[in-house]
């Protein structure tokens, strides 16, 4: 037996093997909505790994989250991170039908933590200039920069573990919960102290929206859609995921009624598209064969 060092918050062809299975079981035998706590910096890239398949087993998560039938809530908790390839395989965009991303207010995400963008977008030449151009010293030791080279560099020496702090802060800022929010790449910032009750209620709404698309064989977006205009109508206040389950449950025959009308006019929107492919000579025949129908 070979007992290996992981280290965390990493996936490895063991781990990631096992995320995968695990999703496909709360798939396809349990039936389950889906909660990930995302908490990774990405997948483990050694030369070991890339023989352990770590790119399939990575890509296997993906597959897995792509069939997903029932909602999937991926939340990055209080001082968690979700990084590099991690964020990839768990982005809603996989399957917007029916997955969501959340963040607490102290999580982080992004591709690159804060040391790596800086030292892509803002490396030590960049830093240096900077320096040069906001700096008083420099500036003043700049006039005559051949005589003073050595106070200029002692000077950027000086400076420059305070503009790599301040740099690493300034890329930190856009990973916070408030920058995804403003990208659209998470639906909201939930409090840790406040998920156990949002989830509950979204969870519910999602079940009861996703069951009358089942009814009506209609994807979730236009179930959404039709309810939306349905619920302003009713005053009902549509961000307020407990207000609108209560109401659906409530005015439920009524809702149902009017959702039943949305598998009902696809069939009308295909049958027009069907009949504007035809000539003119095949639309006549058709009409013909409509009103024989009609007198029989």
């Amino acid at each position: 037996e070979t007992v290996l060092a992981q280290a965390g918050q990493v996936w490895f062809p063991d781990s990631a093997h096992k995320t995968a299975t695990a999703i496909r079981d709360f798939n396809n035998a349990e039936n389950l909505p889906l909660i990930i706590f995302a908490n990774w910096r990405g997948f483990s890239g050694g030369t070991r790994d890339m023989y352990g398949e770590i790119l399939k087993f990575g890509a296997m998560i993906v597959d897995e989250l792509r069939v997903y039938r029932h909602p999937v809530f991926v939340y990055i908790p209080p001082n968690g991170e979700l990084r590099g390839g991690a964020w990839v395989v768990v982005d809603p965009t996989i399957n917007e039908e029916r997955m969501e991303m959340y963040a607490d207010e102290e999580s982080r995400g992004g591709i690159l933590e804060p040391p790596g963008i800086c030292e892509v977008k803002f490396r030590d030449k960049d830093q240096k200039a900077a320096m040069h151009r906001l700096d008083p010293v420099l500036l003043e030791l700049d006039q005559e920069p051949e005589a003073n080279q050595a106070e200029i560099a002692a000077r950027e020496a000086q400076l420059l573990p305070m503009y790599t702090q301040v740099a690493h802060e300034f890329a930190d800022l856009h990973d916070r919960s408030g920058r995804m929010l403003a990208k659209g790449v998470i639906r909201d910032v939930v409090k840790w102290e406040n998920a156990r009750k949002y989830f509950f209620d979204r969870l519910q709404r999602r079940l009861t929206t996703d069951d009358l698309g089942v009814e009506c064989n209609a994807n979730r977006s236009v179930v959404e859609e039709r309810l939306l205009s349905l619920a302003l109508q009713n005053g009902v206040e549509w961000d307020d995921d407990a207000a609108v389950t209560k109401w659906l449950c409530d005015d439920a025959e009524m809702v149902k009624s009017e959702v039943s009308s949305i598998e009902h006019d696809a069939k009308i929107d295909n049958a027009i598209q069907t009949l504007g492919k035809l000539d003119e000579k095949a639309l006549q025949h058709v009409l013909e064969k409509f009103s024989q129908a009609g007198t029989n």
